[in-house]
């Protein structure tokens, strides 16, 4: 049985992740992702995106098995928790889906619901249930429709597009378009009433909201 994670270990795990990738990247390729994200942070993209207070955008999404999934249904049983994320080939994304499967359990003694939400093909999202054995909603935003809408989206420089190819995973060949577009990692805790109570949105990939977190502000809600 999978154990609720604490503060810490989501953080702590991702801090291993980048410690380990650090010593086998080239240093041309670190320095080159440094430098990119440093220009996304700069350019103030994530102060567009939806925050605290505002009443987030209905969807209804196709999940990974052919059904369809709607904020709308989802809120006519409780808050919801919306997480979006970049795909299957990120490892960051793994270990931020497999903590929060990890504290699905406690998400839902507060009598709310989680959804996954990624511009990947259904099949790319059938494929991360499969491998970390997630039992909430994973939906295909394709053409990011819907994080558009939450202000994350943002297109991949030159450079960085140079690295998911160089990495094997370019971006056309997971979300079955040229787009080159992905959402900054976005999770929003929504009350009944669809109101944003909590966001956390990072240009900088490798910063991710808290399990701890999102229990707290569900917590806060409850009271």
């Amino acid at each position: 049985m999978n154990q609720p994670m604490t503060d810490t270990s989501l953080r702590d795990r991702i801090a291993e992740l980048v410690a380990g990738l650090a010593r086998q990247a080239p240093p041309e390729l670190i320095a080159t992702i440094g430098a990119e994200l440093r220009k996304l942070t700069e350019s103030g993209i994530a102060s567009r995106a939806m925050s605290a207070g505002n009443r987030a955008p209905a969807f209804t999404l196709p999940d990974a098995r052919g059904g369809r999934t709607s904020l709308g249904s989802l809120l006519a049983r409780g808050p919801v928790v919306t997480t979006f994320y970049r795909g299957s080939w990120c490892p960051f994304c793994d270990l931020q889906l497999r903590s929060y499967q990890n504290a699905l359990a406690e998400i839902h003694g507060f009598g709310a619901e989680l959804v996954a939400i990624s511009p990947q093909t259904p099949d790319f999202a059938l494929a991360d249930i499969a491998a970390k054995q997630l039992t909430f909603p994973v939906l295909t935003d394709a053409g990011n429709h819907v994080a558009r809408q939450y202000g994350l989206v943002f297109s991949l420089s030159e450079p960085l597009r140079e690295v998911q190819e160089a990495l094997g995973s370019a971006l056309p060949k997971f979300n079955g378009d040229d787009s080159w577009e992905l959402p900054m990692p976005g999770t929003f805790v929504l009350d009944r009433e669809g109101v944003v109570r909590l966001a956390h949105v990072d240009p900088d990939y490798m910063k991710r909201l808290e399990p701890k977190a999102i229990l707290d502000a569900l917590r806060g809600m409850k009271g």
